[in-house]
């Protein structure tokens, strides 16, 4: 699995930091409980919203991070596939961690993403 481990930014104009993205519906509501794919899907959803209304895109990200609560490289596993999925050709350096406990009842993955713009 390559990987990349730096993304350099020239000439930019704009710099777009995102909060986490998380897995909820137009409601609020904690999506897909129980299944890491699945809330990874809304999540990459929920931030390609958050960077359209900034003027930006997945194509725009330069470094992520990308938050599992689970000890289980499984699902670790699962989550990032599912993020490099959505950047497809896009290969922006990420960190993935697995970590206690998100901030919504649960919630299993959340991703920040830093874009810069020209």
């Amino acid at each position: 699995m390559s990987y990349a481990y730096a993304a350099v930014a020239h000439h930019v104009s704009r710099l777009i930091v995102t909060a986490g993205a998380c897995p909820l519906d137009e409601d609020g509501v904690v999506v897909a409980v129980g299944d890491v794919a699945g809330q990874t899907e809304r999540v990459m959803t929920n931030l390609r919203l958050a960077l359209q209304a900034a003027q930006a895109d997945l194509t725009d990200v330069i470094k992520t991070t990308v938050y599992v609560s689970s000890h289980r490289r499984e699902d670790l596993h699962a989550a990032w596939s599912v993020v490099r999925r959505h950047f497809g050709d896009h290969d922006p350096p990420g960190t993935l961690l697995g970590v206690a406990v998100l901030g919504y009842p649960h919630q299993l993955v959340e991703v920040e993403a830093v874009a810069a713009l020209p």
